[in-house]
């Protein structure tokens, strides 16, 4: 009688990751947030949820809240550091369409100055103290430590991509990356005498309150708002769900008693425009969170 034939799995080198999602994995491991972009070198479509910023949630440029979406949606604000969202089946389907991996300078702490052509890098090297270079198809990334509010066509073939924006990446660079110059910031500002604009004021009250009041000394709710303002200033991506979870927070916890001051709100909105918040932004995520409490 003849013996079975015993079959053995030989173990086979395991299916390797579409590229890009190996380069997003290893950026998002250093702490860049990451995203996919698709042929054109634009982000994916918002989802059927979410067109025309129909979802009211994350950072969509119109509305506040945090968006429950999965997908890749809202352009720079899906870029995110964590591998479980970035390997994650909704995220796959784009990940193996996608041409090349996208990333948030603003919220990996930097500013990229774009430079589309010889011309502009010309006058980079004249203008621009030296830091971290990558080229791209037509010119050259140039990168600084430091983040700023982006702004498109600041001169003839100059960019700036740091908050509320996304990058392409395109390597490491060469060279050693220096902080943000002010030479940079003032290419900003639209009049050559005008300083970097500061948050503007809050016209949102903070809540009157009729509830009964548990906080024993004022200390506590100071604490509170300097924890508050902490976690929006350490946010690294998705600022603007920060920022929303954050105010639903504090008026949860002191949104009742009437404890909470114009004082106190100024504080809050000045973090979040100091992370590139617009006062609108602000407005309706500290209105979005008073609704959904009922204050």
């Amino acid at each position: 009688m003849t013996q079975p034939t015993i079959i053995r799995r030989v173990p086979g080198p395991r299916p390797r990751l579409p590229e890009p999602l190996q380069t997003a994995l290893s950026l998002a491991a250093s702490g860049v947030p990451v995203l996919p972009l698709r042929r054109g070198k634009v982000p994916f479509g918002n989802c059927r949820s979410c067109a025309g910023n129909a979802c009211g949630g994350r950072p969509n440029m119109k509305h506040a809240g945090p968006c429950r979406c999965p997908g890749v949606c809202h352009a720079w604000a899906a870029a995110t550091t964590a591998p479980a969202v970035i390997a994650s089946p909704p995220w796959a389907a784009a990940w193996r369409q996608a041409v090349c991996v996208g990333y948030h300078p603003g919220g990996a702490g930097l500013t990229v100055v774009d430079l589309d052509n010889a011309d502009a890098i010309a006058w980079a090297h004249g203008a621009l103290p030296a830091t971290r270079t990558v080229p791209t198809t037509r010119g050259e990334h140039w990168i600084y430590r430091g983040t700023m509010r982006s702004v498109n066509a600041v001169r003839p073939g100059v960019d700036i991509k740091s908050t509320m924006a996304y990058a392409r990446w395109l390597g490491p660079g060469t060279g050693s990356m220096t902080a943000l110059p002010d030479a940079v910031r003032a290419l900003a500002v639209k009049e050559p005498s005008a300083v970097r604009p500061a948050p503007q004021a809050v016209t949102v009250p903070a809540p009157a309150g009729d509830g009964e009041c548990p906080h024993r000394t004022p200390t506590y709710l100071d604490r509170g708002i300097a924890m508050a303002e902490q976690r929006i200033t350490n946010a690294r991506d998705a600022v603007h769900a920060t920022v929303y979870r954050t105010f639903l927070a504090v008026l949860s916890t002191h949104g009742r008693c009437g404890c909470l001051t114009d004082a106190h709100v100024t504080r809050l909105f000045t973090a979040a425009q100091t992370k590139g918040e617009s006062l609108r932004h602000c407005t309706d995520a500290w209105t979005n969170a008073r609704t959904r409490l009922g204050l």
